[in-house]
């Protein structure tokens, strides 16, 4: 749903929009429609958005904007993640309020998963 002046779409870069396709796909279960062969978006998954063909990744250490998905079973979401090849760069650790742990997709791009469970 569209909010005045509220977060509406984020795009991300992606070195390989088909392994990206197939990542989220695999693991997120998320739909995707192409607008050629250097885009893909995605829809209704907590805020609409897309990948961008780039050389670039996104990363905490570069500055970036971190992307946090939100899991009720962590451990289940991790080995999906893991199974589906990608990277735990920061294994799973406690703060305020829950855990998370931070993890690469193909790209290199860094998100991370938290519960409060």
């Amino acid at each position: 749903m569209k909010q005045h002046e509220k977060i509406n779409y984020i795009e991300l870069p992606a070195k390989d929009i088909e392994a990206t396709r197939n990542f989220f796909t695999k693991v997120f279960d998320w739909s995707f429609v192409d607008y050629g062969p250097d885009y893909t978006a995605f829809a209704d998954e907590g805020i609409d958005g897309g990948f961008f063909r780039s050389d670039m990744s996104v990363s905490t250490a570069k500055g970036s904007v971190l992307v946090v998905f939100y899991s009720e079973k962590i451990e289940f979401t991790q080995k999906k993640i893991e199974d589906a090849g990608g990277k735990i760069i920061r294994p799973t650790f406690s703060f305020p309020g829950g855990r998370r742990f931070h993890f690469e997709d193909p790209n290199g791009n860094e998100y991370a998963v938290w519960s409060d469970k």
